[in-house]
């Protein structure tokens, strides 16, 4: 499964949503995710990928973190999974 479909499925379940339901294009409030969903979500994409994921959830719109799109999420995970790797 891709990096793209898995981070899908995260979001789709936190906003009890069939993964068809969620576009790349999809933001959060689109999707009906409210703080405490997307801190959730964060954690379960943190747990799915092995990252950390820079994000104050006090303060979620001055985190380092893009959560404006599906499509922002999935590039900052992907660039955060490269970074890992070396």
């Amino acid at each position: 499964m891709s990096v793209t479909d898995k981070i899908i499925e995260i979001i789709a379940e936190q906003a009890v949503l069939e993964t068809s339901d969620v576009t790349k294009e999809s933001t959060l409030e689109d999707l009906g995710i409210d703080s405490l969903g997307l801190v959730e979500s964060i954690y379960a994409i943190e747990e799915e990928f092995d990252i950390t994921v820079p994000f104050n959830a006090n303060e979620p719109t001055n985190s380092d973190f893009d959560i404006s799109s599906i499509s922002k999420i999935i590039e900052v995970v992907e660039r955060l999974l490269k970074e890992q790797a070396g």
